[in-house]
């Protein structure tokens, strides 16, 4: 039986989520946590579930500290649910280790994706979250952009979420091949496999798709 714990003070995604884990087959419940840190804390400590679903943002818990937790409890796996963040945000959340990336936006076929996806030990990340992430520094992404983006989940292994996150700090090949340590022809064949599940060829296909459509503005900037 997989334990699992849901942790979000929003009661309608609180109960959303409960409802969801209840009616799958070899999944138990534990208490749920809908106070702070400390009382995420003592449930991860009393319970000791497989998996956890959780808004920690909701419960006061910073990035700094998810981290934290991530490490402390290695062998939970870690589904994080959250409302859409700025880019920045994003990419400090997909650098606590975390198992799973969705937004509270996603449908319940991708959320029971990402579920099973983690049981097997794969990472799993809303598809909108790593399109935003792969989209090249020249875009500036406006409402128009981010509502024409996809939220169909998309695996990623280890490698492919860290070649996203320099990909989101405006890293170049190189720069990302010195930083991981690998040679520029694997940081481009990794970028190729990425852009490949967004639909697009490369970084450019992302400029020339939210420019035929009218996507960019320049008085708007979400990450600002």
């Amino acid at each position: 039986m997989i334990k699992v714990l849901v942790a979000d003070k929003n009661f309608l995604s609180r109960t959303g989520l409960e409802l969801l884990v209840g009616e799958l087959k070899g999944f138990e419940l534990v208490p749920t946590v809908c106070g702070d840190k400390e009382d995420l804390e003592n449930q991860l400590k009393l319970s000791k579930p497989n998996l956890i679903l959780s808004d920690f943002l909701s419960l006061g818990v910073t990035a700094a500290e998810l981290k934290a937790l991530v490490r402390k409890y290695n062998r939970i796996k870690f589904v994080v649910v959250t409302e859409l963040l700025s880019k920045p945000g994003l990419t400090e959340v997909l650098s606590c280790g975390v198992s799973a990336y969705l937004l509270k936006e996603c449908e319940k076929a991708e959320i029971l994706e990402a579920i099973n996806a983690t049981i097997k030990g794969e990472k799993f990340i809303c598809g909108k979250i790593v399109s935003l992430l792969s989209a090249s520094p020249e875009i500036v992404p406006n409402q128009s952009f981010i509502k024409s983006l996809g939220c169909d989940g998309i695996p990623v292994t280890e490698r492919e979420i860290d070649i996203i996150r320099g990909i989101a700090e405006g890293l170049s090949n190189k720069m990302i091949a010195d930083k991981l340590q690998l040679s520029t022809h694997t940081v481009n064949t990794h970028r190729k496999n990425i852009m490949g599940k967004l639909g697009v060829n490369n970084t450019a296909g992302v400029v020339m798709f939210a420019v035929k459509n009218r996507l960019l503005e320049t008085n708007f900037n979400l990450y600002d």
